[in-house]
C-alpha cells in the first residue's frame, strides 16, 4: 500500500500570501525599510552640510572618509560619548521622554506610505508598504500631529524661559498650519474617493499627478509642510538670535541630537507624503507599464527607484530653501497661516467639490478629459493667487508699495531739504 505524500503547494505569485508569510514579510519590511529610513535621516544631515557648503562656496565636511562620507558616523560617536547633563529643577522624566516623543511619530507615519509596486514571490504577492491600512491617509494626519507634544514637553520640562517660549511658539505654529494642511488634502480624497494611499497613487496614474490637477492644494500643502517641520523660513521655535536654541536649549549629548534627527525625519516623511499625494508616489511618469498587468520584480525595483528619486528631490528642495530665504517675523508667520492659507484652503475645497460634482453630473468619466478640465481650472486659480500674493499687502509685510503721487511728494521733500542744506553750508 502506497502511503499518501504531503505535497506543499505554494500560492500563485500574483495572489496574496498566507497569514504566516504575511507576518514574516511584514517583519522583514519593518527591519529593511526603517534601516534605510534611519540611514537616510543620518545622511540627510550630511547632504545639508555639503549642499550649504556648495551654495556658500565652501568645501564642507571632507576629512572623515572619502569625500567626508564617514562624517555622520563621527558625529554620532561624538554625541554618544559626550556627557549627559541635567540642569537644576528640570522635570527629569518628561525631560528625558520629550526627544523620543518628537522622533517616534515621524517614523510611525512612514509605515503606511507605499514605496513601490507589489513584489511577486514564491510565497505570494508582497505589497511594498509596511502596513497597508485602509485608512492610511487618516493615520498619517493623526500620527504626524503628535510630534508637537515632544517639543512642547521639552520646552516646559527644561524649566527655562527661552525653551518654554520656543515650545509655545512651536505649538502655536503647528496648530496654525495643521488645519490648512488637512484642508488641502481633502481635495485629494475628493478625486481618489478613498483614504488608502495606494488608491491615491492609482488615481494619479489614471488621471495625472495631483500637482497639476490640484495645484492650489499642492501649494498649500508644501508651505504647511515647511511650517510643520520647523524649517526655514518657519524655524521660529528655535530662532537662535532670539531664543538661544529654543526648546532644546538645556539639552546635551544624544538627547540634543534627537531633536535634529527628528527634524530631518519629519522632513523625509513630509517629502514622502508630498510625493505620494501630489506627484504620483511610486508611479513612473509617462508610462502605464508599471500600473497594468501582472506584478514583476523589475516593476517593483523601478517603481521603488522612482519613489526614492522623488523623495530625494524634495529633501534637496528643503535644503535649498533653507539656504536661500530669510526667516519670517512671528507676526508674518501667524498671518500667513490664519489670514491667507486657511481661507484659501476652505474656499478651494468648496470650488473643487463643486467642480467634481458638476463633472460627475455631466457624465464625464475620471480620465484625461476630467483631468484636463481640473488642470485648466487650477491654472486660472494659481495665476490669480500669485497675482494677489505678489501685491505685498496680505502677509503683514515689512514694506509697502507707494503710489506715484507719494513718490513724487517724497522726492520734492528730499529736493527741498538738499537746497536748504546747501544754503546753510554756503552761509
Amino acid at each position: 500500500m502506497i502511503e499518501p505524500t504531503l505535497i506543499l503547494q505554494l500560492p500563485h505569485p500574483q495572489l496574496p500570501p498566507s497569514t504566516g508569510v504575511f507576518l514574516i514579510a511584514t517583519v522583514i519590511k519593518m527591519i529593511v525599510i526603517f534601516t534605510i529610513y534611519m540611514v537616510g535621516v543620518a545622511y540627510s544631515t550630511f547632504a545639508e552640510r555639503r549642499v550649504s557648503a556648495w551654495i556658500q562656496d565652501r568645501h564642507g565636511p571632507n576629512r572623515v572618509g572619502p569625500q567626508g562620507i564617514l562624517q555622520v558616523a563621527a558625529d554620532g560617536i561624538k554625541n554618544i560619548m559626550k556627557e549627559e547633563t541635567y540642569p537644576s529643577y528640570v522635570s527629569k522624566a518628561l525631560f528625558v521622554l520629550a526627544p523620543g516623543i518628537a522622533f517616534v511619530p515621524a517614523m510611525m507615519t512612514w509605515a503606511v506610505i507605499p514605496f513601490g509596486a507589489p513584489l511577486p514571490t514564491l510565497w505570494g504577492r508582497i505589497d511594498l508598504v509596511v502596513a497597508d491600512l485602509p485608512v492610511g491617509f487618516l493615520f498619517t494626519l493623526a500620527i504626524s500631529s503628535l510630534g508637537v507634544y515632544g517639543i512642547v514637553l521639552a520646552g516646559w520640562a527644561s524649566n527655562n524661559k527661552y525653551a518654554l517660549l520656543g515650545g509655545l511658539r512651536s505649538s502655536a505654529q503647528m496648530v496654525s498650519y495643521e488645519i490648512a494642511m488637512g484642508m488641502s488634502t481633502v481635495c485629494v480624497l475628493l478625486l481618489a474617493g478613498n483614504v488608502s494611499l495606494n488608491e491615491v497613487v492609482q488615481q494619479q496614474a489614471q488621471m495625472g499627478w495631483n500637482a497639476f490637477l490640484l495645484s492650489v492644494a499642492a501649494f498649500i500643502f508644501l508651505i504647511a509642510a515647511f511650517a510643520e517641520t520647523n524649517r526655514v523660513p518657519f524655524d521660529l521655535p528655535e530662532a537662535e538670535s532670539e531664543l538661544i536654541a529654543g526648546y532644546h536649549t538645556e539639552y546635551s549629548a544624544m538627547k540634543f541630537s534627537m531633536f535634529p534627527i527628528s527634524e530631518y525625519a519629519n522632513m523625509i516623511t513630509a517629502s514622502a507624503m508630498m510625493a505620494t499625494l501630489f506627484f504620483g508616489g511610486w508611479d513612473i511618469p509617462f508610462t502605464k507599464w508599471d500600473n497594468t498587468g501582472d506584478a514583476t520584480v523589475l516593476k517593483a525595483l523601478l517603481t521603488f527607484g522612482a519613489f526614492a528619486t522623488k523623495v530625494i528631490l524634495f529633501v534637496l528642495f528643503y535644503i535649498w530653501i533653507r539656504w536661500t530665504l530669510p526667516r519670517f517675523r512671528y507676526d508674518q508667520l501667524m498671518s500667513l497661516g490664519w489670514k491667507v492659507l486657511l481661507p484659501m484652503a476652505l474656499v478651494y475645497v468648496i470650488v473643487i467639490a463643486a467642480t467634481v460634482l458638476a463633472l460627475d453630473m455631466a457624465g464625464i468619466a475620471r480620465g484625461p478629459m476630467f483631468g484636463a478640465i481640473l488642470f485648466a481650472l487650477n491654472a486660472v486659480l494659481m495665476g490669480g493667487i500669485l497675482f494677489v500674493l505678489d501685491k505685498g499687502r496680505l502677509i503683514s509685510p515689512a514694506y509697502s508699495r507707494l503710489d506715484r503721487s507719494r513718490v513724487e511728494r517724497l522726492r520734492a521733500m528730499a529736493t527741498g531739504r538738499s537746497h536748504l542744506a546747501g544754503r546753510g553750508t554756503g552761509a
